[in-house]
């Protein structure tokens, strides 16, 4: 909460301040109407180091324009130390990414996951659930070295939850006790890494709703799991997919 105990916060420098070296952070998304783009940029000013970085992948896809932010702004600012991730390559044989440099390089860590693993992770995070197995990547180098164990005459993997310090997320709609309404595939990721997070930050498209303007049977994300909210500022001041511009801060 802000200074006056409200979730509400004027800007996203302000919202991002007290983020802490070596954190943890989930940035939601599927493409990039879900990016949380307007808090990759403030994060990016804010500068903290030592980064572990959650995602579906380094960039939301071929369209995100380009130029906007992403996990690469982070990456070469030279403040991300490990990202885990459902795709390392780019989307499209042409494109280049940040995160392909500096891993070739050395210079960051990566954990490739399914994507239904990385989903569950975060799920079982938010619902206090320490590890479970899996069928997904048995048999393939991301299991070597690891536990095992048969349920039916069929090999299974063991996984952990995977808790998040933060969780950078975008909604549609929300209102002032953060109660969050998503469209389109804001609904993928985003839910599951407002559970697991510690502090969930959210960036919202929509004006601001006094409680219980959103019926009860559409809330996707109960208020509960949300602590921060910032309201995206209209064009140009603010930074919306269909209107490239200025970043908002």
């Amino acid at each position: 909460m802000n200074a006056h105990g409200k979730k509400i916060f004027e800007s996203f420098d302000d919202a991002v301040r007290d983020v802490e070296d070596g954190a943890t952070i989930g940035f939601g998304g599927f493409a990039v109407v879900g990016m949380p783009i307007n808090l990759y940029a403030a994060l990016s000013r804010q500068g903290a180091k030592n980064l572990t970085c959650v995602s579906n992948t380094t960039r939301g896809g071929f369209t995100l324009p380009e130029g906007a932010p992403d996990m690469g702004w982070l990456i070469s600012g030279g403040q991300v130390k490990k990202v885990i991730v459902s795709f390392t390559a780019p989307t499209r044989a042409s494109q280049k990414l940040v995160f392909t440099e500096y891993y070739e390089k050395g210079l960051i860590e990566a954990e490739l996951l399914p994507q239904g693993t990385l989903a569950e992770r975060l799920r079982a995070a938010g619902c206090g659930i320490p590890a479970f197995y899996t069928p997904a990547a048995v048999g393939t180098e991301l299991a070597e070295g690891r536990e095992t164990r048969v349920f039916n005459g069929r090999e299974y993997l063991l996984e952990t939850a995977l808790p998040l310090d933060y969780a950078f997320i975008r909604a549609y709609q929300a209102d002032e006790f953060g109660n969050l309404r998503f469209r389109l595939s804001q609904r993928n990721f985003n839910p599951l890494m407002a559970m697991a997070a510690r502090v969930t930050i959210v960036e919202v498209e929509e004006e601001l709703l006094p409680v219980g303007a959103i019926p009860a049977d559409e809330v996707h994300t109960p208020g509960i799991f949300v602590q921060r909210l910032v309201k995206i500022p209209p064009p140009p001041a603010g930074w919306w997919p269909q209107h490239p511009g200025s970043i908002a801060r």
